[in-house]
């Protein structure tokens, strides 16, 4: 991978790590925060657009989805820099 691609895999990745402890400590009330309705709020754009396709699932396995979604992002983005790299490699 490039240099750009492993910078810009790292900050989502990273984003992604800091979104997933936020979600954790609003949903669960965790360090005595109070738990609220918009603890996954963070995770929409990072898991855009597969977040809009789990419309349909049942209510108690979206939240699990929800917090998946940015992970299927970032693996889609490391696949397309190691094929790019492939490609200029050869």
């Amino acid at each position: 991978m490039s240099g750009l691609c492993r910078i810009v895999v790292a900050v989502l990745g990273i984003l992604y790590v800091a979104v997933l402890a936020l979600f954790a400590v609003g949903t669960w009330g965790l360090f005595g925060s109070p738990q609220g309705p918009l603890a996954g709020v963070f995770l929409v754009p990072l898991g855009l657009p597969w977040i809009l396709l789990i419309e349909d699932v049942h209510e108690a396995v979206r939240p699990w989805l929800a917090a998946l979604a940015p992970l299927l992002n970032l693996v889609i983005l490391i696949a397309v820099c190691r094929l790019a790299a492939a490609r200029r490699g050869s």
